[in-house]
């Protein structure tokens, strides 16, 4: 849970005041599906410059009403999202899925539950469990830090109902089947597929064109669900993080994840470092090089593939 880089932000950076009310600034909604919309943040890390806001929020309209997807940061990313969201219906939102206990997916849950107290928040065991344990402290804490202080007022409202693996729930008629792990991204990993449209939101477990920070995860894990979300074959996936779009994007992951691991492995077997390594597979993975957080995560994934490969 606690990432390296992030603890040292903790340390050096300093809370300045903000303003409870305030709303992250407008993000239109691109509508990737009849009844399915998303805003596709800015990719990086939380910052004061995009206000803490950069991953995916979607929503799918029902029959019923509406069934948000990760609604934010903070509960100022979340009032935008709210915003959006009345723009495109007036149906009430009756269900959020957090798809894990990263802070920047979930803690918008806030505002969406000023807008609709009824809304019932889903997510797996282990987050709820891990957020009544303090990651909700921690991620309130370390969102205010490296906004200088833009999310404060936001209150960490924690899920009440657990999703396990293969659970369909059944709203405004559309099947919303999970697709859960204990040992990808977060080890709290939610992947969420509407059947009748056939569409996949990944979560953090597979991202658009975007190096993911494995810190909290397994890397065997992760290409385990990439896999999984691979082989469901999707007509649309939504990651979270990067841009929505078809199966190409889960096979550029699967492609990055093949090629570092093959490459680990065999440097391993050499009796090579991690940094004589780190030069090596930067060349083979040159074509990833225009990713978000290419630099940032390449070294961090290089560690964790040779530390799982000790632990076989």
């Amino acid at each position: 849970m606690r990432f390296a880089f992030l603890i040292a932000a903790l340390a050096c950076c300093t809370t300045a005041l903000a303003g409870p009310n305030d709303t992250v600034r407008p993000h239109p909604p691109q509508k990737v599906h009849p009844d399915t919309y998303v805003i596709h943040g800015p990719q990086g890390v939380p910052s004061v410059k995009n206000q803490g806001f950069m991953n995916n929020p979607a929503w799918v309209v029902t029959a019923d009403g509406v069934v948000v997807i990760d609604p934010g940061s903070s509960v100022q990313a979340g009032r935008m999202v709210v915003a959006q969201l009345k723009k495109t219906t007036n149906k009430p939102v009756t269900h959020v899925f957090n798809t894990h206990v990263h802070g920047d997916h979930w803690l918008g849950n806030q505002a969406v539950l000023e807008a609709w107290p009824g809304a019932v928040i889903i997510a797996h065991p282990e987050m709820i469990r891990r957020a009544r344990d303090g990651a909700d402290r921690f991620w309130l804490e370390l969102m205010s830090t490296l906004t200088k202080g833009y999310t404060d007022g936001t209150r960490a409202v924690i899920p009440t109902v657990e999703a396990t693996d293969g659970q369909a729930f059944r709203i405004g008629g559309k099947t919303f089947r999970i697709h859960a792990s204990d040992d990808a991204h977060s080890k709290t990993d939610l992947m969420i597929e509407i059947v009748e449209d056939k569409i996949l939101f990944t979560g953090d477990n597979v991202l658009n064109r975007q190096v993911m920070n494995l810190r909290d995860g397994t890397f065997k894990g992760v290409m385990k669900a990439t896999r999984r979300a691979h082989d469901l074959d999707a007509r649309l996936y939504v990651p979270g993080h990067g841009k929505t779009g078809d199966r190409r994007f889960v096979e550029e992951q699967k492609a990055w994840f093949d090629i570092l691991m093959t490459e680990v492995r065999r440097m391993y077997d050499e009796g090579r470092s991690d940094f004589e390594m780190k030069p090596v597979i930067a060349e083979k993975l040159k074509a990833y090089r225009n990713w978000a957080e290419f630099d940032a995560n390449l070294g961090p994934q290089i560690s964790l593939a040779i530390l799982e490969i000790e632990q076989e």
